[in-house]
C-alpha cells in the first residue's frame, strides 16, 4: 500500500507541474480570446477572422505548412522506401547523411541563403556571368514565399522519413507474400496492404511536419514575410498584456496543432498492433538491385543531400569570408568571424545563458521524463495514459505558443517573492522550463524505449533482497537503461541550445540572450554581423551534429521514435 502511495504521489507532483507549465498558458491564452470584462465574447476571434490583413497571414501560413508537407513528402517517401526494402552498398552511411538537415534550424540557414538568393548575391551573380540575365535579380524579394518553403522543407523531410522508414521496415513481410500468392499485383499490394499498414507512421510524420511549418517563427522572420500568423503573434508580444487580439491568434495556432495532435493519436493508435504483427518470427529479406539501379539510387540521393546542405554550406562560407559581394564565392576567407563568435561580449554571453538552460532543462527532463516512463511502463498505474499524452503534447504544441502563454500568464500578477517567474524581470526560470517542456517527448520516449526492452526480473531479485525502490532504481534500472537517458539527454541538450520561438519571445535584454536570439540580434548589426551570427551558428551546428550522431550511436533505428507523437 505504501509503495502504491508513493507513485501516486509521484504522479501527482509531475502533473501539477505539466498543469501549470503546460496546461495552465494554454487555457490562459484561451481564457483571453474568449473572456473579456464583461463575461464570454467572440470579439477578438471574430476580428480575427474579419480582418483582410489577418486573413492573408492565416492563409499564408496555411499554404506554406501545405507546401513543405507536400515537398516533405516528395523527398522522404521514395528514401524511406529503398532504405527500408533495398540493399545496396554504403547505406547506413547515407541513413547518417539524411540527418543532416536536422543539425541546422532553417532560421540560422536562412542567413546564409539570404547570400544566395539576395539581389547581389551568388545566383543572380551566376546567371549575369552565364548570359542568362542582363541585371541582377532579388529572387527573396520577388519569390519570399518559394525560399521559405523551400528552407522549411529541407529542414524537415527527416523527421519524416525517420517515421516513414520504421513504418515501411516493420510490416509483417509475410502479408505481402500471401498477397502476391493471391494474384496481386505490385501497386495493388502497396495500394492495399503496405499503405494502410504504414499509414500510423506516415501520418505521425505528416502531422508533425504540417504543425511545425505553420508555427514556425524564424525562417519567415528572417525572410522579411510579416504577413504570416506567427512573426503577427511575435509582433504583438509588446502588447500582450493590454491587447487580447495577439491571444486569438495564439489560439488558432493551438486549434490546428490540438486537431492535428488528436488525428495522429487516432490513427496511430488505430494501426499500431497490426503494423508489428509476426516481424518478431519473421525477417524480410532486402531486395539487392542491379549496377543501373544502384546508380541512379545514389544519384538521387547524393542531388537530395546536396541540396539540403547548401544552407549549411552557405552559413559556413559566409562565417568564413569577409566579402561576399557580386561573386559566385566568397572572397577572402578568415576565421575572423569565428573566434569574434565566440569572444565579445554579447556571445559570451549568449553562449553561457544557452549552455546554463540547456543544462537546466536537460536535468529536468532527465528526472521527468524517467518517472513517467517508469509510472507508464512498471507501475501502470491509474492516469499513466493521461499522463503520456500530456509528456507527448509539446511534440505538437509549438514553443511560441508556450511563449507567449507564460508572458501572460507569469508576467504581470506574481509578486515579489516568486518574480524569478516574471520574464519580465528575468526570463531565465522560464527560458530553462520552456526549454525542459519543449524536449520532454525525447527523454520520455527514450527512456520508455529503454524499460521497454529491460526485463524486470533483475528489479524483482533486487527487491527480493530487501533493497528499498528508490535504491532498485538507483542501482539496477538506471544503469540498465543508462544509454537510452543518454541519448535522451543528449537530444534534450543539444536542440535546447538552438530553440528559436521561446528564446525570440521571453528573452527581451541582451543579459538573458540564448544563443539563437543572439544570432537574431546581430543580423542586424552594421559591421560584420551576419558573419559573426553566421558563425556563432556554425558553433551550434557543430554541437548539433555531434550529439545527433552520439545519439544515433545510442538509439540506432529507435531514433525515429523521438519524432513520432
Amino acid at each position: 500500500m505504501r509503495r502504491t502511495g508513493n507513485n501516486y504521489i509521484m504522479l501527482s507532483m509531475i502533473l501539477a507541474f505539466l498543469a501549470i507549465f503546460l496546461v495552465w498558458p494554454m487555457a490562459y491564452v484561451f481564457k483571453r480570446s474568449f473572456i473579456d470584462a464583461k463575461g464570454f465574447t467572440l470579439f477578438y476571434f471574430g476580428s480575427l477572422i474579419s480582418d483582410p490583413l489577418q486573413m492573408e497571414a492565416i492563409w499564408t501560413s496555411f499554404f506554406i505548412a501545405v507546401f513543405v508537407t507536400i515537398v516533405s513528402i516528395m523527398i522522404a517517401s521514395p528514401m524511406a522506401w529503398l532504405v527500408a526494402r533495398r540493399s545496396f552498398p554504403g547505406k547506413t552511411l547515407i541513413s547518417a547523411f539524411i540527418l543532416l538537415p536536422m543539425i541546422l534550424p532553417p532560421f540560422v540557414g536562412a542567413v546564409g541563403m539570404k547570400m544566395i538568393f539576395s539581389r547581389c548575391g551568388a545566383l543572380s551573380t551566376l546567371l549575369m556571368n552565364l548570359g542568362a540575365t542582363d541585371e541582377p535579380i532579388d529572387w527573396l524579394g520577388a519569390y519570399p514565399l518559394f525560399g521559405v518553403v523551400l528552407l522549411e522543407a529541407l529542414h524537415l523531410y527527416p523527421i519524416l522519413y525517420l517515421n516513414l522508414v520504421a513504418s515501411f521496415a516493420n510490416i509483417d513481410p509475410s502479408l505481402e507474400e500471401s498477397a502476391a500468392n493471391l494474384g496481386a499485383t505490385p501497386w495493388r499490394i502497396f495500394r492495399r496492404v503496405i499503405l494502410p499498414l504504414a499509414a500510423p507512421g506516415i501520418f505521425a510524420g505528416t502531422i508533425i511536419v504540417f504543425i511545425w511549418s505553420f508555427t514556425e517563427l524564424g525562417t519567415p522572420l528572417v525572410f522579411g514575410m510579416r504577413r504570416v500568423l506567427p512573426v503577427m503573434i511575435y509582433d504583438s508580444v509588446s502588447e500582450v498584456g493590454t491587447n487580447p487580439a495577439g491571444y486569438a491568434q495564439v489560439v488558432l495556432l493551438l486549434v490546428v496543432a490540438a486537431a492535428g495532435f488528436w488525428i495522429s493519436k487516432r490513427l496511430t493508435g488505430s494501426g499500431k498492433n497490426i503494423a508489428t504483427l509476426g516481424r518478431i518470427t519473421v525477417v524480410r529479406e532486402e531486395k539487392k538491385m542491379s549496377a543501373g539501379q544502384m546508380l541512379a539510387v545514389y544519384v538521387f540521393f547524393g542531388l537530395v543531400i546536396f541540396v539540403s546542405v547548401i544552407p549549411h554550406i552557405s552559413v559556413l562560407m559566409l562565417a568564413s569570408s569577409s566579402r561576399w559581394f557580386l561573386t559566385v564565392l566568397p572572397e577572402n576567407f578568415t576565421a575572423e568571424f569565428f573566434k569574434r563568435a565566440v569572444g565579445s561580449e554579447v556571445t559570451q554571453t549568449a553562449l553561457l545563458n544557452s549552455l546554463s538552460l540547456s543544462l537546466c532543462a536537460s536535468i529536468i527532463d532527465l528526472f521527468i521524463g524517467f518517472t513517467i516512463a517508469w509510472l507508464c511502463v512498471r507501475r501502470r498505474i491509474i492516469g499513466a495514459g493521461l499522463l503520456d499524452t500530456l509528456a507527448m503534447l509539446p511534440l505538437a504544441v509549438p514553443g511560441i505558443i508556450i511563449a507567449f502563454g507564460y508572458l501572460g500568464c507569469f508576467g504581470g500578477f506574481l509578486n515579489d517573492r516568486f518574480s524569478f517567474l516574471n520574464p519580465r524581470v528575468n526570463p531565465m526560470a522560464l527560458l530553462a522550463v520552456s526549454y525542459a517542456i519543449r524536449r520532454l517527448p525525447y527523454m520520455v520516449r527514450a527512456a520508455h524505449s529503454g524499460l521497454e526492452q529491460t526485463s524486470p526480473v533483475y528489479e524483482e531479485a533486487a527487491a527480493n533482497l530487501g533493497a528499498s525502490p528508490l535504491r532498485v532504481v538507483l542501482r539496477v534500472t538506471c544503469p540498465l537503461i543508462a544509454a537510452n537517458l543518454l541519448a535522451g539527454g543528449i537530444l534534450c541538450f543539444a536542440f535546447s541550445m538552438l530553440e528559436v520561438s521561446d528564446s525570440l519571445i521571453l528573452a527581451q535584454a541582451d543579459q538573458y540572450f540564448p544563443i539563437t536570439k543572439a544570432i537574431y540580434a546581430l543580423m542586424d548589426s552594421l559591421e560584420n554581423g551576419a558573419n559573426i551570427a553566421s558563425a556563432l551558428g556554425v558553433w551550434g551546428m557543430a554541437l548539433l551534429a555531434a550529439a545527433l550522431l552520439w545519439a544515433s550511436f545510442l538509439l540506432g533505428k529507435r531514433l525515429g521514435q523521438m519524432f513520432r507523437i
